[in-house]
């Protein structure tokens, strides 16, 4: 048999084999989606997301779970996300579970949680063509466009968890998380999201909550060090002074001398005076310490909001 007749052939089988896989997947998503009755609240979080008709297919078939407590817990494994989303993709689309956040300050975790766990079940699907094509655009981007140290310290986080998976988790952080992407990726990802920007302003939405508290709670304590430096040296000054004074006042008293008893009364004045400010210091250190310590309550309790830990068991 001519060679041309045999490359002919196997690109035929090639495409067959292709097709038979195309409709095998496509009858394991009918059979998934057959009776399936979308929640609301799902349906809400792929409007919100902007997912496209294939996104929406991608998430459904995993028939996702918004939940808390032991449903969540028994399923999600705690800390099987290192980024700030909450949520597990079960592979071969056996499952997608999102953590229930009911604060209001935390608005968009769940939309950027079940966009993030969709673009995992989307990986799995890429062909080996597809995936190679995409996983170098990822590490292109990685190696030489990424400069937000919070998901480059995320990535670090999972090449130490998950080394095998790390491209994996790029393809779902970077969809999610990353504003701005080189033009390649950006078309990539329509095929999933007609506005990516959205999902990654949720992002950028409940981040901000984060490091506004963490921002101000550094300032807060910057300035309480200066505030306790200058109270520090007022106080050493006022126990110096009032230890001259002390010594100084009988012999003023002795003298009857207009002058040494003038320049005496300064000295008083002086030391009342810096007693006042430094009352001034003390106190607004104190209201600064108050209003400091409860940003950094604020800060632990949406840490604990995005923690599955404390509300395994519920």
């Amino acid at each position: 048999m001519k060679k041309w007749v045999q490359a002919v052939l196997l690109g035929l089988l090639v495409v067959a084999y292709g097709g038979v896989l195309f409709k095998h997947q496509a009858l394991l998503d009918w059979w998934h989606l057959h009776d399936y009755a979308t929640p609301v609240a799902v349906a809400q979080l792929a409007a919100d997301d902007t997912l496209t008709p294939k996104a929406k297919r991608l998430l459904y078939v995993n028939h996702p779970v918004i939940s808390g407590g032991s449903t969540f817990a028994n399923h999600c494994p705690a800390g099987s996300e290192k980024t700030v989303v909450l949520g597990c993709y079960i592979g071969n689309d056996a499952g997608i579970y999102i953590y229930a956040v009911t604060d209001p300050r935390l608005e968009g975790v769940e939309q950027v949680t079940a966009a993030h766990e969709m673009l995992h079940a989307a990986y799995r699907r890429l062909s080996s063509a597809e995936r190679n094509k995409v996983d170098a655009l990822l590490m292109d981007y990685y190696n030489h466009g990424l400069t937000d140290q919070r998901i480059k310290d995320t990535i670090n986080a999972y090449k130490i968890s998950e080394p095998k998976d790390i491209v994996n988790e790029m393809h779902s952080i970077f969809g999610t998380e990353v504003a701005q992407l080189p033009r390649a990726l950006e078309q990539y990802y329509q095929q999933y999201f007609t506005s990516r920007q959205k999902v990654a302003a949720y992002t950028a939405a409940y981040q901000g909550e984060f490091t506004s508290r963490q921002s101000q709670v550094a300032a807060d304590d910057a300035q309480l060090k200066l505030l306790k430096t200058q109270i520090d040296a007022n106080e050493a000054t006022l126990m110096s002074q009032k230890t001259g004074l002390q010594a100084e006042r009988q012999a003023v008293q002795d003298s009857g001398n207009a002058a040494t008893v003038a320049d005496y009364n300064r000295k008083v004045d002086a030391y009342t005076n810096l007693q006042a400010k430094t009352r001034e210091l003390i106190a607004q250190h104190n209201a600064l310490v108050v209003s400091r310590n409860a940003l950094a309550i604020e800060e632990n309790e949406l840490q604990q909001e995005l923690s599955a830990s404390p509300v395994t068991g519920q």
